[in-house]
């Protein structure tokens, strides 16, 4: 903490101040580095499911890497839901909608788009949100 007097014990102002304002730069700075902004992870999950959900895991790593948080439900509920029972593929849709509500954007990865993800995308197009597509091999695509 910055002393209003400097090393010899006279009082200091101006050193005051400009050692408080860096102070209060720093703390700024750590905590605009903490933020990490929350993101959704939209990707295949049908079809061949382990192959799917190794992609989703680096779309998930590819994003923390960025400072993001990524939210990537169909690595989380396919552990104890199962997506072939239309009762809980219904119930987990609407957990993804929830979770998704909670985030500022949604990254859409590959070229395929399964119908899950369509109804994600049109999803987060009625809720204004900031949709950004990526390839498999993580180069984000003007669109």
């Amino acid at each position: 903490m910055a002393s209003k007097r400097n090393s010899e014990g006279y009082s200091s102002p101006t050193e005051y101040e400009a050692l408080t304002r860096i102070e209060k730069e720093e703390k700024v700075a750590a905590k605009a580095a903490a933020f990490r902004p929350v993101v959704y992870i939209c990707s295949p999950y049908s079809g061949d499911t382990e192959r799917n959900v190794e992609n989703a895991r680096r779309y998930s790593r590819f994003a923390v890497d960025r400072h993001y948080l990524p939210i990537t439900p169909h690595i989380y509920f396919t552990q104890f839901m199962d997506d072939n029972v239309p009762e809980e593929r219904n119930t987990a849709i609407f957990m993804n909608w929830v979770l998704m509500s909670k985030c500022v954007e949604l990254w859409v990865f590959g070229e395929t788009i399964s119908s899950g993800m369509k109804a994600e995308i049109e999803r987060a197009k009625r809720k204004k949100m900031k949709i950004r597509y990526f390839t498999e091999e993580l180069e984000e695509v003007c669109k």
